[in-house]
């Protein structure tokens, strides 16, 4: 008899996200399968209505307010869009400071999304309670818990409770060796967001980012700050994120069979290395397993299936964002994307695929090569929960990494920016890269206020309705096949969709 699950809230993501799945038998106690289902963003925002008619100074600011995880890849995409507009780009250190900004806001973006957001999916926190010994820890776990239990509320054990009844890591000593880090991670996230504080004035929404760079002079004082907090988060990348990832990843070697989602990856490339434009991660697509050229004109959005009353097919340079909450046949805030007709997956792990699969891009064919041998994995076994979880880790070793030579590239007291005149009319759009996936932002300027403005963002891509043929998004195409042991505790579900670290607060319109 078929079953039908549903998580009204997925929890530990940013926004509002539900999941709704049908499912048929597998076989006598073997589970159920899923055979459709569907992604539902279920709030309205209006961060692009609310910036037409403003001042387009206005907008990295105010678009920065989207998310407080990844604000500053808004900003980026923001001013490159602004850049265009006003036919600049970036000075040498104004590059290199929107980097190093960047990069602060990757590694704490990383980090939270195994320990704050998937890791507890993995890790048998309940089982603390019982463990023996009596260090500091383990107190203030017990009391979180106990609390948590005694008031049935998600205060002030919202990360550990509620949590589904499945089985979890056995091993006590791992269990509570993960729960440590979950603590350090914090600590370490703060560390990151310091990072991107020196250069980019405050963070989460940085007031520093502008045109042309950053308004904060590189001084010796900050970039030697700088560097003492980065050498502390790239120890924790390189002694304990990455050790996590491969430990989680021995106990569920199943979830590098799971959880696959169409195949077809998008990479708009991010991180300018030079004054051509040349990026650490080259745009480019993977469709049907081919690497291909990126060509942003091949960019449209559907909304048959969105609460938008809006055309389907538009470019986004060509978008409107007009609500229709009682709109039939609509099941979403998200309009559905795609690139030439297609459904795209991105994020790091696109990102990686698209680069490893370039053959103008070497390293990272090389990196990956390394780590699939020491794991004795296939390249295709990444296209998983767990090669997500993966690819996520090694990125944040070679941001890490790039920060050292960003550092030593700057002109110390030099300009921070690139001087530029603003324009009665003019267009643009800002492509890049936000630790979630492929961000873009389009501009138009009339009379020197902002006409149009339209984002299609990471999770508009990944949690994508289904299209105006019917097709469904990347991570609703991830969920179908899967097999869930128990549909009251659909624990397989959320690990699928959390790998993909959904942001429906960015998502939504």
């Amino acid at each position: 008899m078929s079953r039908k699950i549903a998580i009204p809230q997925v929890t530990r993501i940013e926004g509002h996200l539900a999941v709704h799945a049908e499912t048929e038998p597998v076989g006598e106690g073997q589970g159920f399968r899923v055979t459709e289902a569907h992604c539902e963003g279920e709030m309205f925002r209006g961060f692009e209505k609310i910036l037409e008619g403003r001042d387009p100074l206005d907008a990295q600011q105010i678009i920065q307010r989207v998310c407080g995880v990844c604000p500053i890849s808004h900003g980026i995409a923001s001013v490159r869009a602004q850049e265009m507009a006003y036919g600049i780009r970036p000075n040498r250190n104004g590059r290199l400071l929107q980097n190093l900004l960047f990069a602060a806001n990757y590694l704490q973006s990383h980090v939270a999304h195994l320990y704050q957001l998937s890791a507890l999916d993995f890790v048998d926190v309940k089982a603390l309670l019982g463990y023996s010994g009596d260090n500091a820890l383990l107190r203030k776990l017990r009391t979180w818990m106990e609390q948590s239990v005694a008031r049935k509320d998600l205060f002030p054990g919202a990360p550990l409770l509620p949590r589904f009844e499945v089985p979890y890591i056995e091993d006590a000593g791992i269990n509570l060796a993960l729960v440590a880090h979950y603590a350090e991670a914090l600590e370490v996230r703060r560390i990151a967001d310091e990072m991107g504080a020196i250069v980019g004035a405050r963070l989460p929404h940085s007031t520093a980012l502008v045109p042309g760079g950053v308004t904060q002079v590189p001084t010796m004082e900050r970039i030697s700050s700088y560097l003492a907090r980065l050498k502390r988060v790239e120890a924790f990348i390189e002694d304990v994120y990455i050790p996590d990832v491969i430990t989680v990843a021995g106990l569920f070697p199943e979830y590098f069979d799971i959880g696959r989602g169409p195949g077809n990856m998008l990479c708009y490339g991010v991180f300018e290395m030079d004054d051509a434009g040349n990026r650490l991660f080259r745009p480019g697509v993977l469709i049907n397993g081919r690497w291909e050229a990126f060509d942003q004109a091949k960019i449209t959005e559907d909304a048959g299936t969105a609460w938008f009353d809006v055309a389907s097919g538009l470019h986004p340079s060509r978008g409107d964002t007009i609500a229709a909450p009682s709109k039939k046949g609509a099941y979403s805030w998200l309009k559905a994307p795609r690139y030439a007709g297609q459904v795209m997956e991105v994020g790091p792990l696109a990102r990686v695929l698209v680069n490893y699969h370039d053959p103008s891009n070497t390293w990272v064919k090389a990196e990956v090569d390394k780590v699939l041998g020491e794991l004795k994995l296939p390249a295709e076994k990444l296209v998983s929960v767990l090669g997500r979880h993966l690819v996520r880790a090694l990125e944040a070793r070679w941001v890490a990494r790039e920060c050292y030579r960003w550092l030593e590239e700057l002109e110390v007291d030099g300009p921070p920016a690139q001087d530029f005149k603003l324009v009665r009319n003019g267009s643009g759009y800002g492509l890049t890269e936000a630790p979630r996936g492929a961000l873009g932002h389009w501009l138009e300027i009339e009379n020197y206020k902002i006409k149009r403005y339209q984002c299609v963002v990471p999770t508009t891509w990944n949690c994508s309705p289904r299209d105006d043929k019917g097709v469904p998004g990347a991570v609703e195409a991830a969920l179908a096949g899967t097999i869930v042991a128990d549909p009251a505790q659909p624990i397989e579900l959320a690990r699928i969709v959390r790998s993909f670290d959904p942001c429906l607060a960015c998502a939504v319109h």
